[in-house]
């Protein structure tokens, strides 16, 4: 797997939300990941004693599933630093999260959408439109490390130890022709059925949300029970998402947002085992800082491998208008509660300083 060896350290089970969706065609090379070895040997020390952790794990295929075999082998890198890590498998991601609310894992990697309900303020980051780019994804990132900002990552006993990337999403549809916001009107949108931010932005537009789970996502719009899927780039073969396209439809060259994963851990339970452990906890994230790069080019070289005659370019005055809806919606559903203003406002200023003379950036109201 391509994620297999990229970052032994405490930050790697994050990298975890990624390897689904991996193909032999986007690893990186032996330099690379001797580079990120050495990186983290240099950079985190040994714990003085050895400290044990139960670390929950989501893989669909359970525990002879990739993620569950690559966690198993970061579980023996993490030794190097006196981490003796016990990985519990989950076929399902809310029972993951669950264990992990009651105590009976010191840590859980979940998409960020699920880890609001343990941080608020970060759970926020997957708005829709929130960040346009790798580079604004990138900027967000570097300011969440500053050390001014470490305390938005604790609430209570559950703390953030990073946000890893899991790529770009794009709208992949059965129909070429839809291809505008007025001609979603009336379609099938497949929707996480436990995020009801989804659906009610589909609502919005006047489509009908399909409610899915992360075990029929995909089928759901390969047997043509939706006409509309959102995924990033990494999903398109291994969900086998081209077959939901056919030869009639294609995937929107326009970001819905950059969708993100969150590693947390039982502050509680791991800060009496690690008494510096926020001091660990900003190298860890000093160390993905260091490699956003070659995790970032995986995802673009699985955007790469998409055939260019199944990419639907959009009008510069479309795209704009993509872009004013999704900044309606997320005004919206920041006024009804469901997105943190902070967070917000964070992402405002990153979008702003990347491109100030957008039109947003003369606005206060985000």
């Amino acid at each position: 797997m391509i994620l297999r060896r990229l970052l032994p350290s405490l930050l790697l089970p994050a990298l975890l939300l990624a390897t689904p969706f991996t193909s032999a065609q986007t690893a990186p090379d032996a330099a690379s990941v001797a580079a990120i070895q050495g990186d983290a040997r240099n950079l985190i020390t040994p714990l003085p004693q050895p400290v044990q952790m139960s670390f929950c794990i989501f893989d669909l295929e359970g525990n002879n599933g990739d993620i569950a075999n690559m966690a198993r082998s970061v579980a023996a890198d993490a030794r190097m630093w006196n981490l003796f890590i016990n990985v519990k498998v989950y076929t399902d991601e809310r029972v993951a999260a669950e264990d992990f609310k009651a105590g009976q894992c010191d840590g859980v990697a979940i998409s960020t959408l699920r880890a609001k309900e343990f941080n608020r303020i970060v759970g926020s980051i997957d708005a829709p439109g929130n960040l346009p780019s790798y580079d604004a994804l990138k900027e967000l990132l570097r300011v969440l490390a500053t050390p001014a900002l470490a305390s938005l990552g604790i609430n209570g006993r559950y703390q953030v130890v990073g946000v890893v990337p899991i790529g770009s999403v794009f709208v992949m549809v059965d129909d070429r022709n839809i291809n505008s916001i007025e001609k979603a009107a009336g379609k099938r949108v497949v929707v996480l059925d436990w995020d009801k931010s989804e659906a009610q932005m589909i609502s919005a537009i006047g489509a009908q949300p399909v409610p899915a789970d992360l075990t029929n996502f995909g089928e759901k719009f390969n047997n043509g029970q939706a006409d509309i899927i959102a995924a990033p780039a990494m999903a398109y073969r291994p969900l086998e998402l081209y077959r939901g396209i056919g030869s009639k439809g294609g995937i929107i060259r326009f970001p819905l947002m950059q969708a993100t994963g969150t590693i947390l851990i039982r502050r509680d339970l791991m800060l009496p085992k690690i008494p510096d452990l926020d001091i660990r906890l900003a190298q860890i994230r000093q160390l993905g800082l260091n490699h956003l790069d070659e995790i970032i080019k995986i995802f673009q070289r699985a955007e790469g491998d998409i055939p260019a005659n199944v990419w639907i370019n959009l009008k510069p005055a479309d795209a704009d208008r993509y872009s004013h809806m999704l900044r309606e919606a997320r005004l919206r559903m920041t006024q009804e509660g469901i997105y943190e203003p902070m967070m917000m406002g964070i992402l405002k200023r990153v979008r702003c300083k990347l491109n100030p003379t957008d039109a947003e950036c003369s606005m206060f109201d985000e």
